[in-house]
């Protein structure tokens, strides 16, 4: 894996590099051969399709750009798992739209193409997001079918998560706009409305497999082109003679659906701005050691501009309304504004903090919180304010950057594993949106209490450079080097200097290497890679999409409490 650079600036630039390289998809060469046939590529049918400038930031927020990276090298690789997800913004209503990028091996199926798949329609279900499919695709990559397949999680589940989201009453559309061959094309013709431009192909055998088994000969319009489909078989709603006439047709269907309210109006949202510079958070996040930082600046980039009277006088400050600030310091809960959406924010907090104990004998004293550890008093605050939020019905943010759970027998003798417990149960029972930022570091079970990837999040984004594991790499390095010395020393091997700190380079390496959050999002555990800066306006598209269509009514309850 490439080296970053150490200051964050470098860092984002050098993974900004990278991302322009993954959306090129299968390079230039593929691009001409897509126009050479009279077709867009992926990216190209997103940005005709999704609204040019609504007033409601962007039209479209890619997720899952990093889905396979450095993988698959022995097939050549597959920028972006050959298909392109995101939010987008269509005549007003927020969309999850899902196209192939017939540019990265003709659209075929790897395992992560699923898994991308899988994971947007997932997202669509939790917030009732329509769905519109840009089918172009050649169908499962043969050399690792037995991958792609037969599972739980691989392509069968995109078409039970079609037929389960239809009897949701959750629109889909389909645009076949090239190949849609074999099982793929249960796909489209699950949707509610189907569209499919000339020279396109749907069927479940093409020419070859057709002549193998049956032995007849047929051409491609007669076997599954859109004039077969629309005159005699019936299976699509319009035949389409381009893309761009496909996509015209696309967005007047849309225009056609029930108005749908999509949260905060657009001429209002212009009034809003962050109480503080967006671009400060370059100044005041660090990641050195030693070094700290203060989680409330880096809020006051992200959340709108409020008012409070100060000696009679209104003051600007934060909209941030600060939940038991003097308690449980090393978590920073409180309620806010975004974009006009109110919401609850959960932060690990950055720098030394100081705990007030409970009096003995000799009265009250004090201690302090290391930086990004979470305490039990701080997992005790946390675990009530989630409740509260769910009981407001209003989403969590949670900006990540923890080094986990305190550990040793002072926190032991104080529950640390019960108010850890406790936390987990109350956002794991979360009835609202959670939408989850990594912004340094996410390890261990501190990234579990703050609604890590197993735990329902509704979007999950990171910042270039940060981190997730189950440890750190310092802390991880030396158990790990401990573990293959001891092994080594049973086999009689010995262990000198040298060898000593050969082991701890090697181990080190790997798990830098793992640690790393292009490592996640290529394995699909955070579903977008964003500029810092941006913070502020991937939440607020965020929380447009979720506050679309998220259903309030349900009711809050969590299991047993450890209290």
């Amino acid at each position: 894996m490439d080296q970053a650079p150490t200051n964050l600036r470098d860092v984002t630039t050098a993974f900004l590099d990278i991302e322009s390289k993954i959306e090129l998809g299968g390079g230039g060469k593929a691009i001409e051969r897509q126009h050479g046939k009279g077709r867009l590529t992926a990216r190209e049918r997103v940005g005709l399709l999704v609204d040019k400038d609504n007033g409601s930031h962007w039209g479209f927020q890619e997720l899952g750009l990093w889905a396979a990276y450095n993988m698959y090298a022995e097939a050549g690789g597959a920028p972006g798992a050959g298909v392109v997800t995101g939010i987008g913004s269509v005549q007003g209503v927020r969309h999850m739209i899902i196209a192939n990028d017939a540019t990265v091996k003709a659209g075929a199926f790897f395992p992560m193409t699923c898994k991308k798949i899988i994971r947007a329609q997932t997202m669509a279900m939790m917030a009732k997001l329509p769905l519109i499919y840009l089918v172009d695709s050649a169908g499962v990559f043969l050399p690792m079918q037995e991958d792609v397949f037969p599972d739980t999680d691989d392509f069968g589940r995109i078409f039970r998560n079609n037929a389960v989201m239809s009897a949701q009453g959750i629109p889909q559309i389909a645009a076949i706009m090239g190949f849609c061959v074999a099982g793929g094309g249960y796909l489209p013709v699950l949707c509610d409305t189907l569209l499919m431009t000339e020279g396109s192909g749907l069927y479940l055998a093409g020419q070859a497999l057709v002549k193998a088994a049956i032995g007849q000969d047929v051409s491609d319009e007669d076997l599954g082109g859109a004039e077969m489909h629309a005159q005699i078989s019936g299976t699509i709603d319009f035949r389409e003679p381009n893309d761009e006439a496909c996509i015209e047709r696309l967005r007047s269907l849309v225009a056609k659906y029930p108005d749908r309210k999509a949260g905060v109006d657009a001429s209002e949202r212009k009034r809003q701005h962050s109480h503080r510079d967006v671009m400060d958070v370059y100044d005041i996040f660090t990641d050195k050691a030693g070094q700290q930082y203060d989680v409330k600046e880096i809020i006051s980039c992200i959340v709108d501009t409020g008012a409070k009277t100060v000696d009679g006088e209104q003051v600007l400050c934060p909209d941030f309304d600060e939940y038991k600030a003097e308690f449980g310091e090393s978590l920073v809960c409180g309620y806010a504004m975004i974009g006009g959406h109110a919401c609850g924010i959960v932060a690990n907090q950055g720098k030394l903090t100081e705990r007030q104990m409970a009096g003995g004998k000799a009265g009250p004293s004090k201690s302090s919180n290391m930086p990004k550890v979470i305490y039990d008093d701080s997992a005790d605050k946390a675990s009530r304010f989630i409740m509260d939020c769910n009981q407001r019905k209003i989403p969590i943010v949670f900006l990540h950057d923890t080094t986990g759970f305190m550990v040793g027998r002072d926190s032991e003798q104080a529950g640390i594993i019960r108010s850890g417990a406790k936390m987990v149960n109350a956002m794991s029972n979360c009835v609202v949106p959670k939408i989850v930022v990594i912004l340094g570091g996410s390890f261990g079970a501190g990234n579990y209490a703050m609604c890590g990837r197993a735990f329902d999040q509704f979007v999950a984004l990171a910042w270039p450079g940060s981190k997730c594991a189950v440890m750190g790499a310092g802390s991880a390095t030396g158990v790990l080097a401990m573990i293959e010395e001891r092994s080594r020393a049973r086999k009689g091997e010995e262990i000198d200097a040298q060898t000593h700190q050969a082991i701890l380079d090697a181990v080190g390496d790997s798990y830098n290497e793992q640690q790393d959050i292009r490592h996640g999002a290529a394995r699909g555990w955070v579903d977008r890679i964003i500029e810092p800066h941006l913070t502020r306006d991937e939440i607020i598209a965020s929380l447009d999409a979720a506050n679309q269509g998220w259903d309030y009514s349900v009711g809050f309850k969590t299991g047993v409490l450890q209290v």
